[in-house]
């Protein structure tokens, strides 16, 4: 009995379900009966009101798809400038590593040799190459004259470079000083004048000036001067005068050790008789 109870209310549940399914499925039909009939009511409006109604219609939706291109294209304005920075962004990276590169490469050729003839060829490289500077000279501080002298050039013989007392005129002054000069005209290019230089490195160890860089006119494809040609200047300031001041030692030591060895092997030598 107990069985039979238990399946009549499970059969039970389940015509309850199946009226329940049938009464949602009436009411769905009722929904859609309903939407035709708006349907149809909105189609026969459109027949009467004839072709404003379309126009109109089509004008809404010409005006809809115009704001939609409209926000697009300020999206593609925004995301194009936006890419632009992007490049601008990536160009200036990319030639800041080309200028740490030209750094590094500059500050290990000057202390890659102790050869005082090699150091002076090597600063001359990199004012040419890496500066642009056509025509220059390399004067060093003889401290029994008190006079800068000119070591090596480049666009000139190196007698044509002026020696100029310690303090007086551009060159001396920047000497004293040692504070870098910078032409506002570089028109002085044009005339070559010795004393008259557009540019004007001092060579520092610390605070003590060994001597300077003079440049008096630049390779026609340069115009002026970039923050890598005034990173280079200081770079120059300081190692190219500590590579200098070291090879120039090291050449006079050599020469001075030469020389003794020299005289020891005359001393050694069994006297004639």
């Amino acid at each position: 009995m107990e069985k039979e109870t238990g399946y009549l209310n499970k059969a039970d549940e389940f015509l309850q379900m199946f009226k329940k399914g049938e009464e949602f499925t009436k009411e769905l039909l009722k929904e859609n009966e309903k939407l035709r009939y708006k349907i149809a009511q909105l189609e026969e409006s459109m027949e009467r009101s004839g072709d404003e109604a379309r126009t109109k219609l089509y004008e809404d939706r010409i005006k809809l798809l115009e704001d939609e291109i409209n926000s697009l294209m300020e999206r593609f304005k925004q995301v194009e400038e936006e890419n632009k920075d992007f490049a601008s962004k990536y160009i200036e990276v990319e030639e800041e590593n080309n200028n740490l590169a030209n750094l590094y490469v500059a500050s290990y050729q000057l202390h890659s040799t102790l050869d005082f003839s090699e150091v002076l060829r090597i600063v001359l490289e990199i004012v040419i190459n890496l500066i642009g500077a056509e025509k220059f000279a390399i004067l060093l501080m003889d401290d029994k004259t008190n006079e800068l002298v000119p070591v090596a050039s480049e666009g000139m013989a190196v007698s044509a470079a002026p020696r100029v007392k310690f303090g007086q005129g551009t060159i001396g002054i920047v000497a004293k000083e040692g504070a870098s000069y910078f032409s506002d005209n570089l028109s002085y290019m044009k005339e070559f004048n010795p004393t008259t230089p557009i540019v004007c490195i001092p060579l520092k160890i610390k605070e003590h000036v060994i001597g300077v860089i003079s440049i008096y006119s630049l390779l026609t494809q340069k115009s002026g001067f970039t923050n890598m040609d005034y990173e280079l200047f200081n770079l120059l300031a300081g190692h190219a005068a500590t590579a200098i001041f070291s090879s120039r030692l090291y050449t006079q030591s050599e020469r001075k050790l030469t020389t003794i060895q020299s005289f020891l092997d005359i001393l050694k030598e069994k006297p004639r008789r």
